[in-house]
């Protein structure tokens, strides 16, 4: 409900904690889940007091129910376990607190909690944080190595043991958290976050021994699989034994069996590497030692093929041979020459004895008109018409006088 006040009209402490009281009077009552932190059952009081704590959030709330309504359950229940409480909000006016009336507690069974996680398997399944296309790839060698584990416990003595005998110069940051009861869900977040955060952590690795199904179920929270998920470091789940399978197994980037399976999945055995460097080195010996001898071998033939040891062999022996195509070239041509000589002789010759000058040396002449057309018959001229006569030494000028005679017929 809006108020109308100021610094100069301002109302009561009292006046603020009845309406808040009014206000929650008129909530309805609520199914709450939450695990059992602090229980507090006084003897001959009439009410017993409760903590319920969110295990994957830092919130709780005070629960007061009457001493017949936890006797019902007192026997299967106790701090640390998972109840649902069907409980009506209630303000206490006179310190200003918020507590949970509870009318009915109902202990979270096994087999309920199993299919509660088997749902938000699927549901996480189904956004595809469990998707092996999401994995991040292990370096080969970690610098730094994070560890999230319990304080001075013998996952984190396996983890440290195993990948230090491996490789002794492996670094570790380590986070001790809880790794299980209330706490465990946002200590092991925050720890995932802070080892995330630090760029020279190659790798994560969080490790916890074995366990029932109720100290492993912080690892399979919701909220810190979606940690894990978003993580840009690998991660790496050793949780429990074998059996033991936690959603976190499903979104790690690698999971271990055990603390000390992801001691040897994380950090490789220096002695088997060396071990491998020397076959390699053996390997790469071998390899270039038999190209080495495979090339001398085929040195030493192509040294003893004979145009190697005599190289002017071949050239010797290609001069013969080009000494007599020069020679039968040399022959051809002389025959082509003098034969075509004698051709041309023949033609000169041919050519001589019929051309128009040979005529005229024996003593004929040609004569010609003014415009150089030869004259072949008497009628072609008339008298006075100069001609001019062509001979073997020259020319001159001529003219016909009188009528030209008739050519004689036989």
């Amino acid at each position: 409900m809006a108020l109308s006040t100021s610094a100069e009209t301002p109302i009561p402490v009292g006046e603020v904690s009845r309406l808040i009281g009014g206000w929650i009077d008129r909530l309805g009552a609520v199914w709450v889940e939450g695990q059992i932190t602090q229980l507090s059952r006084r003897p001959g009081a009439g009410v017993v007091f409760l903590t319920l704590r969110d295990p994957s959030h830092d919130i709780s709330l005070s629960v007061t129910c009457y001493r017949q309504v936890f006797d019902r359950v007192a026997d299967v229940i106790g701090e640390g376990a998972r109840v649902v409480v069907h409980a009506k909000p209630e303000w206490y006016a006179p310190r200003g607190q918020l507590s949970l009336r509870a009318a009915e507690i109902r202990p979270v069974g096994m087999g309920e909690l199993l299919a509660r996680l088997e749902q938000l398997k699927k549901s996480l399944t189904a956004e595809g944080l469990f998707a092996a296309d999401r994995k991040k790839p292990l370096p080969f060698l970690p610098q730094l190595i994070g560890l999230v584990c319990g304080r001075a416990s013998a996952a984190e003595r396996d983890v440290l043991e195993n990948a230090r005998h491996r490789w002794p110069a492996v670094r570790f940051e380590v986070r001790n958290v809880p790794v299980q009861g209330v706490h465990a869900v946002p200590k092991v977040i925050e720890a995932v976050r802070e080892l995330d955060a630090l760029p020279e952590v190659d790798v994560i690795i969080v490790a916890r021994g074995g366990g029932s199904v109720e100290d492993l179920l912080p690892f399979s929270d919701e909220q810190l699989v979606r940690a894990v998920s978003a993580a840009r470091t690998p991660v790496v789940s050793a949780i429990g034994h074998e059996p033991d399978t936690p959603l976190l197994d499903l979104v790690a980037d690698l999971r271990a069996s055990t603390p000390t399976d992801a001691a040897k999945k994380v950090v490789p055995d220096v002695g088997e590497e060396l071990t491998r460097v020397r076959q390699l080195r053996e390997r790469a010996y071998r390899a270039v030692s038999g190209f080495v001898e495979r090339e001398e071998r085929g040195l030493a033939a192509a040294l003893h093929r004979p145009c190697i040891q005599r190289p002017h062999r071949m050239v010797e022996e290609r001069e013969e041979q080009i000494t007599g195509l020069l020679e039968r070239g040399r022959r051809c041509l002389g025959h082509l020459l003098d034969r075509a000589d004698s051709e041309l002789t023949h033609t000169l010759a041919r050519v001589v004895a019929l051309s128009p000058k040979a005529t005229l040396e024996r003593g004929y002449a040609v004569l010609q008109k003014a415009d150089g057309t030869a004259v072949r018959s008497p009628e072609e001229v008339s008298a006075d018409d100069a001609l001019r006569a062509r001979v073997a030494e020259g020319e001159f000028r001529v003219r016909v006088e009188g009528a030209p005679a008739p050519a004689a017929t036989s």
